[in-house]
């Protein structure tokens, strides 16, 4: 099995970490709220620097094809669920009442916590696997359980949405002011240091993020079981997200069909990893330890394939329901 040079794998993360620490100093130092036109710039310099990256593993010594390959389907798997953990910030930043001008700072804590959420389970995820690939089968079970859950929760709303119980304790030990304060965590109120709610959103966000990444891993170590190509997939998946929030803004809406197409997806990768499973079978109960010979390899040209198809169609067919839905109510206004 080729691998990556190790100057080209730290080389390549330390320019995107200082890029995403200059994101996180731009907007602690400039709060604001991002113009479409701005937004749009920044998410596609970070998508055509994903796709710029994909295209220098195929040429970089070690890489190729398969690297190249499964760093797409992994970054773009990583991206749509990204893109459906903006749903969920929607509703917090609803829920919270949080000032428009604070959104990027709340995004960005956010993105921050998330990234290293993963790669915590990055690390855990590749030590597990290199020592017993029989969790294979748990990863894949999973990851259809949680396509089958996607489909029946799809319709929650806005008003479904509840603080879970360490937001709420918190609520209850923590001197906490009624409103924001100029993008404050920690204020004082009559000599008395109080927090303020940015905290309690700090927290959503990453009790959040916690439950997403325990999707999002398993999910792309069904594509590949390379460390380095699964955390930069995560990190590119990452950056630029707070610029997609504001760009989208109310087209989230129109994407009726995501969560439909993302449970295919999820459902796709886990039975994959089951046939992954089976082919590297080492379970004694089954097959007598031996790998299980009908069990087909799914090659990484054919998971990007159908990934990236079933995304394009839910998409087109999201934003032609919601054409057709809009022309209705003209109709019968």
């Amino acid at each position: 099995m080729r691998e990556l040079p190790v100057w080209f794998e730290v080389g390549s993360l330390a320019v995107l970490g200082a890029l995403l620490l200059a994101d996180l100093l731009l907007v602690v130092r400039r709060p604001h709220v991002p113009s479409h036109r701005e937004s749009t710039l920044w998410v596609a310099f970070y998508v055509g620097l994903a796709l710029l990256f994909g295209l220098v593993m195929l040429v970089v010594p070690g890489g190729g094809g398969t690297p190249a390959g499964e760093f797409y389907a992994g970054w773009i798997t990583e991206y749509s669920l990204s893109v459906d953990n903006l749903f969920v910030f929607v509703i917090i930043m609803s829920r919270f009442a949080v000032p428009a001008a604070q959104q990027q700072l709340v995004l960005m804590v956010g993105i921050i916590i998330a990234l290293v959420l993963r790669g915590i389970f990055i690390l855990l995820g590749a030590a597990v696997l290199e020592r017993f690939t029989w969790v294979f089968y748990l990863f894949g079970a999973f990851l259809i359980y949680t396509a089958i859950k996607l489909v029946l929760d799809r319709n929650k709303g806005e008003d479904e949405y509840h603080d879970n119980a360490v937001v709420r304790q918190l609520r209850k030990v923590l001197p906490i002011t009624e409103s924001f304060v100029d993008g404050k965590v920690v204020t004082r109120v009559d000599g008395k240091r109080m927090f303020t709610p940015l905290l309690v959103v700090f927290l959503a966000i990453g009790s959040t993020d916690l439950l997403f990444a325990l999707d999002s891993i398993p999910a792309i170590f069904g594509l590949t079981q390379d460390p380095f190509i699964v955390f930069a997939a995560n990190l590119f998946a990452l950056m630029g997200l707070r610029q997609l929030y504001f760009l989208l803004g109310g087209l989230l809406d129109r994407l009726v069909y995501l969560p439909i197409g993302l449970s295919i997806v999820l459902g796709g990768i886990g039975v994959k990893l089951v046939l992954e499973a089976l082919h590297t079978n080492e379970l004694p109960f089954i097959n007598g330890g031996e790998h299980v010979g009908w069990a087909p390899e799914v090659p990484t040209w054919l998971s990007l394939v159908f990934i990236i198809g079933v995304l394009a169609i839910t998409t087109v067919a999201s934003l032609a329901k919601s054409r057709s839905d809009a022309r209705s109510e003209a109709a019968q206004a």
